[in-house]
């Protein structure tokens, strides 16, 4: 069975976002921000203060990082030297689930057992010392209110945690009960913040003129150092970076494919952003986009972003590799020519993705530069999608283009791997150090 010609070219334009759009989408976005600004529940995003500003550059010292962002706890120690330079003395980790051996993230997992596991990484990490003082920054990356640098609470567990005795706590009491329970005393939190948050710092301290940090992986999220914002709970210089949660940013027009994926989701009418930009939905929307070309509306196939991935890098003239992924996928085999017209979906698919970032990253550009000009910078971004993804990188430099015009040249974007580990030991010692 050869696709419908029109039918394809119709789904191919759903996909698409030209130019007159693209302008809409950022202007939308820098219009949500300010809304934010003035009243935080005038936005569709959360804009959650993060109680620090941009290092200096010459933060200096042995600082311990817990990395908790899922259900890998990675525990870094690490020296500072100051100049943007650093170096990892030692990294441990280990998942909180081993399936038949235990189990922390569990609905009969208690909060004790969760941070008491987590101590012991942290006694681990740094030898068993009890002499030495050190303090711990913390990327902790779950729903949080935060009043001040090391007191986040939790509001709810995300990423399929259960754990008891969490939600409405505050992450860093837990951990610092749990340290003293193990008699690490020397141990002090002094930080957490965001992985978000944490890239921003990281890519901050080893370079100059950065003040977007992003993560662009299997979720998506942005934050800016909003220069307006002055807190004497603030550490840092420049103003506050705010955590805007910018997948919930609903203010934008989704596509008929968008709109069912949403309305069948676990959280109808949420993330909304996100679930157009991020690499976990992307495989679903390429599924749905070709069960219907299939005649199978509503069928799922499984198909993920590493699946597109491979689909775009296989160029030899028949697509064997592309026709075999599909073949396992959807149970079919299909005509080359309509390999062919899946592969210019996919494409299609990742480009929309990357011109929806780089609309938000303008949009931030422009609501930093008021009305005043745009200066040299980068945007740091960290994640899978961006760094290996075919065409998501050159698509948002592309995108960044269209909106910046004249001022394309003095915006350009960054890879920043590994920022959440850096990043929480630079947040440690800029809480120290003021």
């Amino acid at each position: 069975m050869a696709f419908n010609n029109e039918q394809f070219k119709e789904i191919m334009a759903e996909f698409t976002i030209d130019s007159e759009r693209l302008q809409e989408i950022a202007a939308s976005f820098r219009q949500d921000l300010q809304l934010g600004l003035r009243d935080v529940s005038l936005s569709s995003m959360r804009m959650l203060k993060s109680y620090v500003g941009l290092p200096s550059g010459n933060e200096k010292g042995e600082y311990i990082a817990l990395d908790f962002g899922g259900t890998n706890v990675r525990v870094s120690k690490i020296r500072l030297d100051g100049n943007g330079k650093y170096e990892i003395l030692k990294r441990v980790g280990r998942p909180l689930i081993v399936p038949g051996k235990y189990d922390y993230i569990c609905k009969d997992a208690t909060a004790e057992q969760m941070f008491d596991f987590i101590a012991g990484l942290i006694d681990e990490a740094i030898d068993g010392d009890r002499e030495t003082k050190y303090y711990l920054g913390h990327t902790f990356s779950f729903p949080s209110t935060q009043t001040d640098l090391n007191n986040a609470r939790l509001i709810i567990w995300t990423k399929e945690f259960a754990t008891q005795g969490v939600e409405g706590e505050v992450a860093n009491d837990l951990l610092l009960a749990a340290l003293k329970r193990r008699g690490a005393n020397n141990v002090e939190p002094v930080a957490v913040l965001n992985d978000t948050v944490a890239v921003l710092l990281s890519a901050a301290y080893k370079t100059p003129d950065i003040y977007i940090g992003s993560i662009y992986a299997t979720g998506h999220n942005t934050c800016y150092l909003e220069p307006s914002i002055h807190d004497p709970n603030c550490f840092g210089s420049g103003g506050m970076i705010l955590n805007l949660e910018c997948g919930n940013f609903m203010k934008l027009m989704p596509n008929r494919f968008d709109k069912e994926y949403d309305e069948g989701s676990e959280k109808p009418g949420e993330q909304r952003f996100e679930k157009m930009v991020s690499g976990r939905y992307m495989g679903e929307l390429l599924g749905m986009a070709i069960a219907e070309l299939l005649g199978e509306k509503g069928k799922k196939y499984g198909l993920t972003s590493i699946d597109m991935s491979n689909i775009v890098l296989d160029e030899s003239p028949n697509l064997f590799k592309a026709s075999d992924i599909l073949m396992a996928k959807i149970g079919r085999e299909l005509d080359v020519e309509d390999v062919k017209k899946v592969r210019e979906l996919v494409k299609a698919i990742i480009i929309r993705s990357a011109r929806l970032a780089a609309a938000s990253f303008v949009a931030i550009v422009w609501q930093r530069a008021g009305s005043g000009k745009i200066v040299k910078q980068h945007v740091a971004v960290d994640g899978s999608v961006y760094e290996k993804m075919p065409l998501a990188k050159e698509n948002i430099v592309k995108a960044m283009g269209e909106l910046l015009g004249d001022d394309a040249d003095k915006v350009d974007t960054i890879l920043d791997n590994g920022g959440s580990g850096l990043g929480a030991a630079i947040a440690a010692a800029m809480a120290v150090e003021k």
